[in-house]
């Protein structure tokens, strides 16, 4: 079986060694010095100033519309989504050792637009988060996206790694179901997680006393340039060659 079909069977794929240890270094001290200064993406700072959660990372950062156009990425992009397929928002996640947090069970359904005012079955809960409004994607939208995780760290059960349940991405009906199931996401920097939005995630805290941070660049891509009912996508980057 080809990491096609697993990500077709179970909804995620770990892809190993896509990204250098010196590119991983360089992109986290580009995002350390943007976020750092940064009042309008970065959502949350621990105690010691460390950034653990940002957004809209594709305005502010221009690496971040050009660091997934790898051939093995893009090759998979391309075979998932098709060839109109673009990058539709980025946010970034940490566990520094001075702050660390845990997340239920849960799915990926926001997505970023221009204008969350609609009237349509295939939306709702319009929210506004770091100034960009957003919407509930309905199930038809979502199976059309796919999102890659960037690990900026080596991640091992000290410092709150994902858990994913097989299976789960084919319906937002099925979040939390088969718990007994669930699949722990170790990896190493350099290493992108692939996986369906809807798929069933959590994550626990770090292990008290941790030095390790748990660093996530995390990329959504959709299949289609245009959503329904006339809703536009905040923003949609194709994936132009590097000059």
């Amino acid at each position: 079986m080809n990491a096609r079909d697993d990500l077709d069977r179970d909804g995620f794929i770990m892809l190993r060694d896509i990204f250098a240890r010196d590119t991983i270094e360089s992109l986290c001290r580009v995002l350390s010095t943007v976020l750092e200064d940064d009042l309008s993406s970065v959502r949350a700072r621990s105690s010691r100033g460390h950034v653990y959660a940002a957004r809209n990372l594709i305005e502010s950062i221009p690496e971040v519309s050009t660091i997934w156009l790898q051939p093995r990425l893009l090759e998979l992009l391309t075979q998932e989504l098709g060839s109109d397929f673009g990058l539709v928002r980025s946010l970034f996640f940490d566990k520094p050792p001075d702050r660390t947090w845990n997340l239920p069970w849960h799915r990926d359904a926001s997505i970023a637009v221009k204008d969350n005012q609609v009237s349509s079955p295939s939306y709702s809960r319009p929210t506004v988060k770091a100034g960009v409004p957003h919407l509930i994607a309905c199930d038809d939208i979502l199976r059309r996206m796919l999102t890659l995780r960037i690990h900026l760290d080596d991640v091992t059960d000290e410092n709150g790694p994902l858990q994913v349940i097989p299976g789960t991405h084919t319906s937002s009906e099925s979040l939390g179901v088969g718990l007994e199931n669930r699949v722990t996401i170790h990896a190493r920097a350099g290493d992108v997680l692939a996986m369906r939005p809807l798929i069933s995630h959590a994550s626990g805290s770090s292990v008290p006393g941790t030095a390790m941070h748990r660093r996530i660049l995390h990329l959504e891509f959709s299949a289609d340039p245009e959503l329904p009912e006339g809703v536009e996508w905040h923003t949609f980057v194709r994936p132009m060659p590097r000059t």
